[in-house]
């Protein structure tokens, strides 16, 4: 099979166990093929665990399952040194940490320690233990939950943690016939699918280079320049009001992502370039979380995803 065609099978394979989460699917192979972190949120029950738990079959990559709770150490996430009393001397013992696929289960569970403890792999790809540290196997990808914020029990995660993340994903409830779906399939107790490996490290690697060939035009790349300083300074592009609205704007990370998840979205529709539409069609997801809202804005019940939409609809295209 060619590449596509392996993406394509990839796709039906998850949804012979997942119901009605295209959108979702999409951007978690949108993170796999750019090395992009992904944060999904939404309220219990969606599927996030399920689908990324399928993803992982059907990949033949090394994955680990991180359950983040209050009482959860560094240690726990990364390892620790363990002394070993036949050899009288400390060894090393790797954390879960050490995979290639994580998926951060309910993150914004865990404390700040444990957090900034991921924070290092995420943004380093690295992990120190004791004196030494160890580089992580490639590809590296943390594909994390949470549920809303306003729960109990809940950490919210730091903006530079945030940061990390290509994109935030919110998702959903289904609509009425894919629950119903649903309901029939996971209520028959004999349902038990197990997905076929599909794609390996080597398949991924054949995919990012042909990403990375790619076109986008200057035009569009200016364009998204144009997108994400306006989320800086909106009122240089005549949103008054969103300027009152916007506490701090999208980090640089911002346009990288937003430029490499174009170029992934035109891939997956067949072409070797970017359009205007993939660009409009990623930046929600790679901007919502790095976007700062004010007290006034909350006070407005204003979200990132409406200051978005906004700025999509006002800035124009420079040719």
């Amino acid at each position: 099979m060619t590449p596509r065609e392996k993406i394509q099978a990839v796709i039906d394979e998850m949804g012979k166990v997942v119901v009605g989460q295209e959108r979702l699917i999409n951007r978690l192979l949108v993170g796999l093929f750019t090395g992009g972190h992904v944060l999904l949120e939404g309220v219990p029950g969606l599927a996030k665990t399920l689908t990324i738990n399928t993803l992982a079959k059907i990949l033949d990559l090394h994955f680990q399952r991180i359950q983040f709770t209050p009482d959860l150490l560094p240690s726990d996430l990364v390892g620790t040194m363990i002394y070993n009393p036949l050899k009288n001397e400390f060894e090393v013992k790797k954390g879960p940490i050490f995979a290639q696929i994580i998926l951060a289960d309910e993150i914004n569970r865990a404390p700040a320690k444990v957090q900034s403890a991921l924070l290092e792999a995420m943004a380093e790809k690295q992990v120190t233990i004791g004196e030494t540290t160890y580089l992580l196997d490639k590809p590296f990808l943390v594909l994390a939950t949470q549920n809303p914020v306003e729960q109990e029990g809940t950490f919210p995660l730091p903006e530079a943690q945030v940061d990390r993340f290509m994109m935030k994903v919110f998702l959903n409830y289904l609509d009425k016939e894919q629950e119903l779906e649903v309901m029939r399939k996971m209520s028959n107790m004999d349902f038990q699918y197990e997905p076929k490996s599909i794609l390996d490290l080597q398949d991924i690697q054949a995919i990012r280079k042909e990403i990375n060939q790619i076109t986008i035009s200057e035009t569009l790349e200016k364009y998204i320049i144009e997108l994400i300083f306006a989320t800086r300074n909106p009122a240089d592009y005549g949103l008054t009001k969103e300027a009152d609205y916007i506490q701090f704007g999208a980090s640089p990370r911002a346009s990288i992502h937003l430029n490499l998840a174009a170029k992934v979205m035109a891939y997956l529709a067949g072409r070797d370039y970017v359009l205007p539409e993939d660009i409009k069609e990623m930046t929600p997801d790679v901007l919502n979380h790095r976007i700062i809202l004010t007290y006034e804005a909350e006070a407005d019940n204003i979200t990132s995803l409406q200051i978005i939409q906004t700025i999509l609809s006002s800035v124009a295209i420079n040719r």
